[in-house]
């Protein structure tokens, strides 16, 4: 299928062709009939299978369509909300350059930025607005924002709105907005929270589920280091030096402890940048942009900070913590290893994270290669002690150059 079939405009299909968009990806091949349709949709995506384009072309064009129609001013007709700053602005940003042949309006606003230059582009009138939940209740708590005229909401990654505890946020906003309005769900997984929410805010709605959520990135190698936690910095160095090359996304758990791996690296001459919740807006879109620049080659962050930002062109990714949610590793490791192109995946695995690993492996129904030659492995009797049984439902994964030395499977 190609675009030009998805009975999307000519501004619009202008707009997507200089982008070098020609296919579309499932979750877009999908979803835009449905959206315009105007049906409610919920939708199962991961990061980086296009679920921002799928929502925005026909919202784009559904507000196109009605431009002649009489109309008293410019008045928000389509809501987006976003868990996070940097996603908040990357959907704007793909709003403004699909929509660029168009006359429609968007713009973005969020908390840790001042309030008052988004105040005056308000003012102005917009057709598209994007926003965080606590920036966007204190802009209607101040009249600033009319939702009476939102003919199209969207929650993008709900489920990490739900982490966040921004749920009862979302229902005040969803209850700003007319009864009569067409809501777009998207979430990378579907907990039953989640399925609730829907049930509550959404009327009989379409289902679209791409990529289920245990599936990892099929173009990526993964590896295990047994280490000990206080050797998890000399192994990170270890690979930087000798093994792991290009442009590299590191995670950490805690805010602390991206801080800390960044002052080290940068203490051994690495070129590093990293983003948290507790630095500034203006900072970490600036450690963001460095990064896409190639200003800079490694990346560390939370997973907070870091959920759906679109980076391209990624070599590599560490695991320095192991996530104790196993989707958040399918989502870690998917940042490597698209578009076709090769990424690994290296996880470090401590004592007291070895039944992270157990519950990775259950989801993905694979087993992770570990690598055993390195300076600082885990003493044996603290890796998890269940082998492979015969009959084992777990797939085995390809198999790497590096997987081809003698190697032990722990799970």
């Amino acid at each position: 299928m190609q675009f030009q079939e998805l009975q999307l405009n000519k501004p619009i299909l202008k707009a997507i062709t200089e982008k070098g968009y020609d296919t579309p990806t499932p979750v877009q091949e999908k979803a835009i009939p449905l959206i315009l349709t105007k049906k409610d949709l919920i939708t199962s995506a991961q990061t980086g299978t296009g679920k921002t384009a799928a929502f925005a072309l026909p919202i784009l064009q559904l507000l196109f369509d009605k431009q002649d129609a009489p109309k008293k001013g410019k008045k928000t007709r389509s809501l987006i909300i976003s868990p996070t700053r940097e996603l908040a602005i990357q959907i704007d940003e793909n709003f403004k350059t699909y929509g660029k042949y168009t006359n429609l309006r968007s713009t973005v606003v969020f908390g840790g930025a001042s309030i008052e230059p988004q105040i005056e582009i308000l003012k102005k009138g917009i057709d598209i607005l994007v926003a965080t939940p606590g920036r966007l209740l204190d802009l209607h708590k101040q009249d600033v924002i009319n939702l009476d005229y939102v003919e199209t909401l969207v929650l993008d990654e709900a489920d990490l709105m739900l982490d966040m505890g921004f749920i009862d946020n979302v229902k005040k906003i969803e209850r700003l907005c007319p009864k009569e309005k067409q809501t777009l769900l998207f979430s990378a997984t579907i907990p039953y929270k989640i399925t609730q929410l829907a049930s509550t805010i959404l009327k009989e709605p379409q289902k679209v589920a791409i990529t289920p959520t245990s599936a990892a990135a099929k173009n990526v190698q993964q590896l295990l280091y047994y280490t000990p936690k206080p050797k998890k910095i000399e192994l990170c160095l270890h690979l930087l030096r000798n093994t792991i090359k290009g442009d590299i996304i590191i995670f950490r758990r805690t805010k602390y402890g991206v801080d800390k791996l960044e002052k080290v690296l940068l203490r051994n001459k690495y070129k590093a940048v990293s983003i948290h919740g507790d630095k500034s807006q203006n900072a970490r879109q600036e450690a963001l942009n460095s990064f896409k620049r190639k200003d800079v080659n490694i990346l560390i962050a939370t997973d907070v900070a870091a959920r759906g930002i679109d980076i391209d062109d990624v070599d590599a990714v560490i695991n320095f913590d192991l996530p104790n949610v196993p989707e958040t590793y399918v989502h870690r490791i998917g940042r490597t290893g698209r578009a076709g192109k090769l990424g690994t995946a290296y996880s470090f695995c401590s004592a007291d994270e070895k039944n992270y690993v157990i519950s990775i492996q259950k989801l993905t129904h694979k087993l992770i290669d570990v690598e055993e030659e390195h300076p600082y492995p885990l003493d044996p009797k603290a890796k998890p002690e269940v082998h492979k049984k015969k009959g084992s439902k777990y797939k085995k994964g390809r198999k790497s150059e590096a997987s081809k030395k003698k190697k032990k499977r722990w799970y």
